[in-house]
């Protein structure tokens, strides 16, 4: 009796397989039969110019995908950004009851704007792709589009639980960040799983599973202005150069082997008086050799790879700008919101694991995680502490150069990263209901 019980589980278990098998089996080949036109699809959207800046741009580009993302059945809106001076975001809802619900990322804009000489692709050889945001990111938007199209294909699109965003301001975000980021916050509370299509570190087979958070300081020093013959004298001091340099000197001496922290000084001004951009771009400043400096500022940004981390440099860089020199003062602040770091969790090591054995299921490559020091700041980060699970990387690889006119990304590519995209997701939908 024991036997034939065994019998009829293994049967039910086969089938499940099978039945497993053939799904995927769908998923691939429509992958495979919609690949020239979705390689049109990256090409036409590569020509509108989606600068940050350039709103009907981004907003032209988002009414590409939505069209495509209509048509497979999701409800889809295009957000207005006038609150935050933006062009705004595409959100796109499947409303499935099965598995866990996934967000989805990527994001409509690029660094190129209008005033860019780099305005359209060109292909290099039969597989290298040139050519503005082909691989930061859409690419990365074109492979969420094909599997989307791959799962609908296999007749389980309807069965699951997505919200895609594709964000208008990845590249420039706008302000206040509380509305930029609004309805990611708000796809991420809602969701279980969070994949990003961001192009990583341009490894096809790395998976980023931390991301450091990335915002700015600003330190400003003041000092005793008098004739330089009497710098370090006790009614003088060392003005407020001097002050400056110790403080920069004493961040790298404590902080500089920090795993994974950068905190990088981007332009200093110092001298009699000084004057800085409204933009925050540098300034002017006047002074002479004959004169203690009476003021100086420096602003910078930081970069951690975990909250704990964030705080505890922090700390220690405002306890450096604290203990002065004589005869100056010092103001250290650090800008409120910027992007979080995407934590390393367990949940995160373990999706990539999922993705390492589809990768290694369908053919393809072992998956390992990338470096977090090669890994920015990027939209996902704002999904840390809401999800279970996050990767990141998964968008169009193969290339380089991002942000300058030398971006290549490589085409043969698009078909594997959306098949292993499907396909996982397809599993941990399988995966949840089992």
């Amino acid at each position: 009796m024991k036997y034939l019980l065994y019998i009829v589980i293994l049967s039910f278990s086969f089938l499940g397989n099978a039945q497993k098998g053939r799904v995927e089996k769908r998923i691939i080949k429509s992958v495979d039969k919609h690949l020239d036109a979705n390689l049109e699809l990256l090409k036409t959207s590569v020509n509108i110019n989606s600068g940050t800046m350039n709103f009907e741009g981004v907003r032209e580009v988002g009414r590409l995908y939505q069209d495509k993302l209509d048509a497979l059945g999701f409800s889809t809106e295009l957000t207005s950004g006038k609150a935050y001076e933006r062009a705004g975001h595409l959100v796109a809802k499947m409303d499935g009851k099965k598995g866990p619900k996934i967000m989805m990322i990527g994001h409509l804009d690029t660094v190129f704007e209008l005033d860019s000489p780099f305005q359209e692709y060109s292909m290099l050889n039969d597989s290298i792709i040139k050519g503005p945001g082909v691989a930061d990111m859409k690419g990365g938007d074109v492979i969420i589009i094909m599997a989307m199209q791959a799962l609908k294909d296999a007749g389980v699109l309807e069965d699951m639980a997505i919200e895609i965003i594709m964000t208008g301001d990845e590249e420039k975000s706008g302000s206040p960040l509380e509305l930029s980021k609004k309805e990611l916050i708000e796809i991420a509370e809602w969701a279980d799983i969070a994949l990003g299509f961001e192009n990583g570190d341009n490894d096809s087979a790395t998976i980023v599973v931390s991301r450091r958070g990335s915002s700015g300081w600003k330190l400003k020093v003041k000092g005793q202005p008098a004739h330089s013959s009497q710098i370090f004298t006790e009614d003088i001091g060392v003005g407020a150069i001097y002050e400056t340099s110790r403080i920069l000197n004493e961040f790298y001496l404590q902080l500089s082997e920090e795993k994974n922290l950068t905190f990088n000084p981007g332009f200093i001004l110092g001298g009699t008086e000084l004057e800085i951009n409204h933009d925050n771009t540098g300034g002017t400043t006047f002074g002479k050799n004959n004169v203690v400096s009476e003021t100086a500022e420096v602003h910078g940004d930081i970069r951690a790879v975990s909250p704990e981390q964030l705080k505890k440099a922090k700390r220690i860089m405002t306890k450096i700008a604290e203990n002065n020199y004589p005869k100056t003062s010092t103001e250290l602040t650090f800008n409120q919101g910027g992007y979080p770091p995407l934590a390393l969790t367990d949940g995160n090591t373990k999706l990539m694991g999922f993705y390492d054995e589809v990768s290694t299921d369908l053919g393809f490559r072992e998956i390992t995680a990338v470096n977090p020091r090669n890994a920015g700041a990027a939209d996902i980060s704002f999904t840390s502490g809401y999800v279970d699970m996050a990767i990141d990387g998964m968008g169009l690889t193969g290339g380089g150069g991002d942000h300058t006119v030398e971006e290549t990304a490589n085409l043969n590519l698009l078909a594997e990263k959306a098949k292993i995209t499907a396909v996982l997701m397809y599993r941990l939908m399988k995966r949840k209901k089992d």
